[in-house]
């Protein structure tokens, strides 16, 4: 009895301090994907389970982060003159805050599927971070909307535009630049703005085509026997860095380009997903030391794999909903293949966890769910939006909040 009721307080103050860390970051807390919550409906759409439905101007397609009772979003002018943050109330889907950030006189080429504000923001308790890449970052107060500090110096061509999103830890914030002539990871003071470190990548690309050399990957902080890391992926190999230094601690070469999925951690294992060809997929051991890639490799995949959606890690198997529409199942351990089931659509946003059932979002508007089970594919309901998804939904106790390419939306149960 005396230990039920200790796991009973142990999940309690679990489920707080989630609630007080919000959904914080791309992907949420620690970067997984993954909400503790339970209640939110596995049908909805246009007018099904919505609360509310708030337009977003312009074209973004940054996911909300959601703190108390805000959710914060990046958008931009179609052109990439213009940047702003926008911020809306969970309660209400009023717009709080509509913010130009940053005007630009003359923006740099952006793919027709990217946009000029990919980057997700990061926020914690007092300052919400609004990342555009090499275009600037600014700190923003979120209550009153004022800009407490920017940068703009921090330069690199992303070529197709930025997409990789900050995190912090601590008193710093991380992120990564990988363009086509540059790359470099930096941690800046978070309170100040000022650089803490800057560290070149220290890569052999075997190649002088800078387009080879893109990433857009969003790092990890991981604690593995009492060392913290800053696992950084980039093309053709993940880097992990001493967050407090930006000293290399290990480098995995592991192939392909483009990354954009985020890393993720469990039992002695990091899962990178590097996109391109070769090796879609890897597990490698945290504890090397310089390059480990003949050394610490547990064990690789090459088909199947996401480029940009970020996997799901679940009771130690890897749930995968790759660009084409293909859901897989993934035994952490041995990276061996327990299902495959074809989805309709096209994938770019990172599907979510809740409840024990994985909600894909796909770029035509579908919002496949089905259950988190190594057993079989086993779908649990198939739901359709008039626009479709880039963007990764923010969750908390209440409702969801996905955003599609046009609007903001709270799902919730309703009663009927």
């Amino acid at each position: 009895m005396l230990q039920r009721t200790l796991l009973g307080l142990l999940l309690v103050f679990s489920s707080l301090a989630n609630a007080e860390e919000g959904w914080n970051r791309f992907r949420g807390p620690d970067g997984t994907g993954i909400s503790a919550t339970k209640g939110i409906p596995v049908e909805f759409g246009d007018d099904t389970n919505v609360a509310w439905k708030t337009p977003i101007h312009g074209r973004g397609w940054s996911s909300p982060v959601l703190l108390d009772d805000q959710l914060w979003m990046t958008t931009a002018t179609e052109d990439g003159r213009k940047m702003y943050g926008v911020c809306v109330d969970k309660n209400s889907g009023k717009i709080v805050h509509d913010l130009l950030i940053f005007e630009n006189a003359e923006p740099r080429f952006c793919h027709p599927e990217n946009s000029y504000a990919s980057p997700t923001p990061a926020i914690d308790e007092g300052r919400v971070y609004l990342h555009f890449g090499s275009y600037g970052t600014a700190c923003v107060d979120p209550k009153t909307g004022k800009i407490l500090w920017s940068r703009r110096d921090l330069e690199c061509d992303h070529f197709r535009g930025p997409g990789s999103s900050p995190i912090i830890h601590g008193d710093l914030l991380f992120a990564n630049y990988d363009g086509v002539d540059v790359q470099y990871v930096v941690a800046l003071d978070k309170h100040s703005g000022k650089t803490v470190w800057k560290k070149e990548r220290a890569i052999d690309y075997g190649t002088d085509n800078g387009d080879m050399k893109k990433a857009y990957g969003t790092p990890a902080l991981i604690e593995y026997a009492g060392r913290e890391q800053l696992v950084s992926p980039a093309a053709i190999a993940t880097i992990a860095y001493d967050p407090s230094s930006g000293e290399e601690l290990w480098k995995l070469y592991h192939g392909g380009y483009n990354v954009a999925a985020v890393p993720l951690f469990s039992k002695g294992l990091v899962f990178i997903a590097p996109g391109g060809r070769g090796n879609g997929m890897v597990a490698v051991r945290p504890d090397g030391q310089g390059d480990v890639s003949d050394s610490h490799l547990a064990w690789s995949l090459s088909k199947g794999t996401p480029k940009r959606p970020s996997p799901i890690l679940f009771e130690d198997h890897l749930y995968i909903i790759n660009d084409e529409g293909i859901a897989s199942c993934i035994e952490a351990a041995t990276g061996k293949l327990r299902w495959q089931k074809r989805l309709r659509g096209k994938y770019w946003a990172s599907p979510v966890l809740i409840d024990g059932n994985v909600y894909g979002f796909s770029k035509e508007g579908r919002v496949p769910v089905f259950r988190a089970s190594p057993e079989k594919f086993e779908s649990v309901a198939e739901n359709r939006f008039e626009d479709g998804f880039n963007s990764t939904p923010a969750v908390d106790d209440e409702a969801m909040y996905p955003r599609t390419f046009t609007h903001l939306y709270r799902i919730e149960k309703k009663d009927h």
